[in-house]
Formats: structure tokens, sequence, C-alpha cells
């Protein structure tokens, strides 16, 4: 995952590849010779930047929480991707509500803490550390919301759902490859589609430089 961000950052703006790039991923101790690693701790102290220069957080302290505090108003509540572009439109400018591409849901493996997430029931949020791509009813990876698609702010989650949190919003349906981007109505485990991105989105990750 650390490979695809430091590819994409070159591809996007070339010369950013010769910086340090760390997904923002969590990761259990079965799936890492170095146990249980978080993945707020693998991503530096910030400041952290998007595409075009707009400040997504200053520091961890702001950068934990339903919406990063300090964050470009430009950017908080739909996060660019590597060009600069607003998740929520991209592939469709001018576009509005249901009629955008549906593609919030993105892997994090973890709690809104940014620590690797337990789940109350047992099943896996990481994928067996992100190694494998097999669909199962047990294994629902822990996602973030990259735009709040039912915003609520509504803290802590007691049922396992926090919608729109970026980091830990609720559990896709499976860990099988999968794209979904037309608004669907959530997870679709119930329909036994167990894939990344069946609640709207196709497995992506954050992606965070350990300097600006």
């Amino acid at each position: 995952a650390d490979k695809i961000c430091t590819t994409i950052a070159e591809m996007s703006m070339p010369g950013s590849g010769a910086k340090t790039w760390r997904a923002f991923l969590s990761v259990q101790a079965s799936g890492s010779a170095e146990g249980v690693v978080n993945a707020i701790d693998r991503i530096g102290p910030g400041p952290w930047y998007d595409r075009l220069g707009r400040l997504f957080s200053s520091g961890r302290d702001k950068l934990i929480g339903y919406r990063p505090t300090d964050s470009d108003a430009a950017i908080k509540n739909d996060f660019p991707n590597e060009s600069g572009v607003p998740n929520h439109t991209d592939g469709a400018p001018g576009c509005s509500g249901n009629t955008c591409p549906d593609n919030h849901d993105t892997l994090t493996g973890s709690g809104i803490d940014g620590k690797l997430y337990v789940s109350p029931t047992g099943e896996d949020p990481t994928c067996q550390g992100w190694t494998t791509a097999v669909g199962a009813a047990n294994a629902r990876p822990r996602v973030g919301h990259s735009w709040p698609r039912y915003p609520s702010t509504t803290m802590p989650c007691p049922t396992g759902r926090c919608n729109g949190n970026w980091i830990s919003s609720l559990d896709e349906s499976g860990c099988a490859p999968g794209v979904e981007l037309v608004e669907r109505g959530g997870p679709m485990d119930e329909f036994a589609i167990y894939t990344v991105g069946s609640g709207g989105g196709y497995g992506g990750f954050y992606c965070f430089a350990l300097v600006p």
C-alpha cells in the first residue's frame, strides 16, 4: 500500500515520489511481523497538505475527529484525490446528490482514534492484515468516509456506525475486489456481495507523506 501511495504521488506530481509515503491503514498482529500497527502512528506528526497545497491538517491533535478540525474549508467535507479533485465529484463535474459517484468508503482498519479497530462481533477489520482479497462473511474491513454520505457527528458510535467520520464509519461487506459507484444504500452483504466497494467505493485508502 505504501508503494502504491508513492507511485500515485509521483504520477500526480513528478518528484513527489521522493518523499516517504504511508498508507493510513492499521494492521492486526496476525497480519504483521511487527504486531499491531496503528495507522495514526505511521504517518508522521504533520502538517499535511493536498495536491494543490491546501491544508489537510496541521497535526495529529487536529487530525483526529469526525473531520479534521483545521482542514481548508474547500476540502474538509469532501477529501480530494491525488489530483486535487474532490472525491464526490471526481469524473462528474457539475453533478449533485445521487447523480455524483458514490465512492465514499475508504479502507482504514481503524477506530475513530486512528488505532486498530476492534470489532464488537469479532469480525476481521483488516482483511488479514491487508493480505487477502477473498470475500467472506466474517471479514469486514473497517472504512471511513472521504465525504459524509449521511452526516452524523454522534460520538462515540455505540452501534459501530459513525457515518461521516473520515477514519471509522462502518464495516464494508468483505475483502474481495469490487467497485460500486452507484448509490445502492450501503454495504451489500445481505445480498452475499462481499467486496471492499459494495457500500460505495473501490477499495481506496488514504495516503500521507511524512514530510510536507
